[in-house]
């Protein structure tokens, strides 16, 4: 006879290990598919001083492998694989990954999001070659050299500072004329000596054959470009669902966000959404994990009512 789970969780970021957590705790029978990293986006951050209880040690990777160690000491199974195709209509969801087929009574969807490019020429050609979208995988190739930062969020403030622990100089540069970061992480960065600001800008352009020597800027005000020299620069503008999978079956915004209520429910039902794919005002760890929980209490709900 076949195996269907009560809940099948797809990515195993913090929505998804916090699910995985909740749903195995409930004494659901429960799987979680991921196709890279567990841990998802967290895994890329140095440190996570905003989330509560985590002075000690508060890297992404330390709190994921945390987070993942307790989901499976109540039972959550873990797989690597890649999802394909998902049928999500009916009683029993099917899960088509590259290597198994899975089965389960609920579906809970954290695949999370991409960063989002900068959208400048020569972007995709010098990716991994001075352009990069991760501080903590790559800070270290940029020790004692010059780095720029695009973007002025919490994201970008946050990997400058730490970009600056490593880099010679560190330079954010941002199309506005002040931060949208939170203020404590804006007066971090004032205050760092490494750290400078190029306001009112945009990269047009990463110069460079086999490697990154520098950038054209663009003032948008003013219309003026300039040259400045790097050998790093880090793109922090955003990030888009990675919600592909799910287009034409689940609805959705133009953008690509997963729509569901405050019980994290899609319009199909047995099917939740959780963490980054899903629209919502704050993205961030501790969001994501609460969003997880609430999926998981909701899905064994679904359970109760539609199964027994």
């Amino acid at each position: 006879m076949e195996h269907i789970y009560d809940t099948i969780i797809i990515g195993g970021g913090p929505a998804g290990l916090s699910a995985g957590l909740y749903a195995s705790r409930s004494r659901m029978d429960t799987l979680i598919i991921e196709r890279a990293k567990f841990g998802g986006q967290a895994t890329t951050t140095d440190e996570l001083e905003n989330y509560p209880g985590s002075i000690e040690n508060p890297t992404g990777t330390s709190l994921s492998k945390r987070m993942k160690h307790q989901a499976e000491e109540f039972g959550t199974q873990f797989v690597k694989d890649e999802v394909v195709e998902a049928l999500l209509e009916g009683d029993i969801k099917v899960i088509k990954c590259k290597k198994e087929t899975y089965k389960a009574k609920t579906i809970i969807i954290a695949t999370g999001a991409y960063p989002r490019l900068g959208g400048f020429k020569n972007e995709i050609e010098l990716r991994g070659k001075g352009v990069s979208y991760c501080a903590t995988c790559d800070a270290d190739f940029f020790t004692d050299l010059d780095i720029a930062v695009l973007g002025g969020g919490d994201s970008a403030i946050t990997e400058a500072i730490y970009l600056a622990k490593f880099g010679e100089t560190v330079t954010v540069i941002h199309r506005r004329d002040q931060l949208r970061a939170a203020k404590s992480l804006q007066e971090k960065a004032f205050n760092n000596p490494k750290i400078k600001f190029i306001w009112d800008s945009v990269v047009e352009e990463a110069k460079g054959e086999e490697i990154l020597e520098g950038l054209v800027l663009k003032n948008v005000k003013t219309g003026e470009v300039s040259d400045l020299k790097v050998d790093g620069c880090f793109v922090f503008v955003g990030y888009l669902p990675i919600s592909e999978l799910f287009k034409g079956k689940i609805n959705m915004t133009e953008r690509g966000d997963i729509i569901t209520d405050e019980e994290m429910r899609t319009n199909i039902p047995g099917v939740y959404a959780a963490g980054d794919i899903r629209e919502k005002l704050l993205r961030q760890v501790i969001t994501a994990a609460a969003d997880g929980a609430i999926a998981a209490t909701h899905a064994e709900h679904y359970i109760e009512n539609k199964f027994n």
